[in-house]
């Protein structure tokens, strides 16, 4: 059999020309490699509306990182799991994408799931971002875990001091809904109305998984507030608001960005009029790349998103994952969970599409402002822009 020599190392003829085909072919190998990333979302259930919407969004720019090149030529994976809003459910999943996957950071949202996994990313040193949950508490959940999301201690405080101070209302009522997503949030609105001047008449809490509202409304209705807070989710809040317009109840109604999407209107017609949200994202009015983004949404769907401003957190959130591998890639340090915490917390600022900047602070939160929109006409139009500091 023939042989040749490399660098003084004698190999056979089959191996040497393996090694020329593989040399011959290196950046096509090279673009074959592929730097992975996870992301659990609610695809099915009471959520899906919204979670299918934001995985769509992720989607869209993990395929435009990989047209424009990929992480240095390789290509950029993102792996989709079902949580089903579920945090059992959520647990099962964010185990397989460490396990099996093996990805070094995975996205993930709804707070009730953010809590649930959150030991998981801490004792496997894998980063979790969490993008679209607002539980204050999301900051103390361990070394690994970090929203890019505001907490509710930024919008849930912009509008219980905008009801208070701007609109001049002097009694309110809270009413939400009683899980990870609502007690926090509705303690954040509570104590910033008081603090802003203002008296809480009705602080009542309702079952998640109700369906008749009647009682806690009643009660609200009995304490005569100028305004209310509902601090709820996507599924139940348009039968909230729905019933509370049929007992009578027509003082303005509050909530957080959960509310912000066209169904709502769909479902509740006139009763939608006067309704007020949060927004942390700019509009289509305020920005030209999301009016891009939205009428790319009018396009292929034929509607808007199912919660712009979470959709565009999530479309968002692919290119910060992306400037963390790309930067690592370049120095040649493996793709950990540590190293990816570490270069996260190094380049510390980032500048992304449709959200704008977003700083990673030492305890673990991030600031924006808060756009405020309010039902008008049948349509959500902009209200006010109130700025954090």
């Amino acid at each position: 059999m023939t042989s040749m020599r490399l660098s003084g190392i004698k190999i056979g003829r089959r191996a040497a020309l393996a090694l020329a085909l593989v040399t011959a072919t290196s950046g096509f190998a090279f673009a074959q490699q592929t730097l992975k990333f996870g992301l659990a979302m609610p695809l099915t259930g009471g959520q899906a509306s919204y979670g299918n919407d934001q995985v769509k969004a992720a989607q869209w720019a993990v395929e435009e990182i990989n047209k424009a090149g990929g992480i240095n030529g390789k290509k950029f994976e993102m792996v989709v799991l079902d949580t089903q809003a579920d945090p059992q459910v959520g647990i099962q999943a964010v185990n397989r994408l460490i396990s099996v996957d093996k990805v070094p950071a995975f996205i993930t949202a709804w707070s009730g799931v953010v809590k649930a996994v959150a030991p998981i990313a801490n004792d496997n040193k894998i980063v979790e971002l969490s993008i679209g949950a607002n539980a204050p508490d999301i900051s103390k959940l361990g070394d690994y875990v970090y929203t890019t999301f505001p907490l509710a201690d930024v919008d849930i405080r912009a509008v219980a001091e905008y009801s208070a101070k701007d609109m001049g209302k002097k009694k309110a009522a809270v009413l939400f809904i009683n899980n990870e997503t609502g007690i926090g949030s509705a303690e954040v609105y509570r104590d910033t109305f008081v603090k802003a001047g203002g008296q809480v008449v009705a602080y009542e809490a309702y079952d998640q998984k109700a369906t008749d509202f009647t009682g806690p409304l009643l009660k609200i209705r009995a304490s005569n507030p100028e305004i209310i807070h509902l601090q709820g989710l996507v599924s139940e809040s348009p039968q909230v608001i729905a019933q509370a317009r049929q007992l009578g109840i027509t003082v303005p109604i509050t909530s957080y960005s959960g509310i912000y999407n066209p169904k709502l209107i769909e479902q509740l017609g006139a009763a939608a009029e006067g309704v007020i949200a949060t927004s942390l994202a700019p509009g289509a009015s305020d920005s030209p790349a999301v009016k891009a983004y939205v009428d790319r949404w009018m396009k292929e769907a034929g509607r808007p998103p199912n919660g712009l401003p979470y959709t565009q957190y999530l479309y968002d959130a692919p290119y910060l994952v992306a400037a963390i591998f790309t930067s690592l890639d370049k120095k040649g340090v493996p793709l950990t969970g540590e190293n990816v915490r570490k270069e996260m917390l190094a380049i510390k600022t980032f500048d992304l599409p449709l959200t704008g900047k977003v700083t990673f602070a030492d305890d673990h939160t991030v600031n924006k402002p808060v756009y405020l929109v309010e039902v008008k006409g049948g349509k959500w139009t902009s209200k006010a822009v109130v700025n954090n500091k």
